[in-house]
């Protein structure tokens, strides 16, 4: 059974539609989703929290149940980490920066790492 999944948030449009798959997910397991978002700088920081904010907040108007998480760090190991940390069964993330069948660094790192199951989302 699916109780949480958990999705990276940055403000691409690889995590825009990585966020809308998780959200479907969600609704059809009835589960909690969470947004991870991972920073590297304290400006990094207010801009990626603004938007995870307005995400979140969409999200909660279209009926979904969200919360967030957030950290400093290397993105694909905070968003492993974060993952971990909220019991997901399922983590969402964007295949950006995918090239000749090869998987970007971030969505590479996450699938080789995460102790739970990894859907990638082909946007490009």
């Amino acid at each position: 059974m699916v109780t949480t999944v958990a999705v990276g948030v940055d403000g691409s449009a690889t995590a825009a539609e990585a966020v809308k798959m998780a959200a479907e997910v969600a609704r059809r397991f009835e589960a909690e989703l969470v947004l991870l978002s991972a920073y590297n700088r304290p400006l990094e920081s207010s801009q990626q929290r603004e938007v995870v904010a307005r995400t979140e907040a969409r999200l909660r108007q279209e009926g979904v149940r969200c919360r967030t998480l957030a950290e400093e760090g290397n993105p694909s190991e905070v968003l492993v980490r974060l993952a971990k940390q909220c019991g997901a069964d399922i983590l969402v993330v964007g295949n950006k920066g995918m090239q000749r069948r090869e998987l970007g660094s971030i969505p590479n790192s996450v699938t080789h790492t995460a102790e739970c199951s990894v859907l990638v989302i082909k946007t490009t």
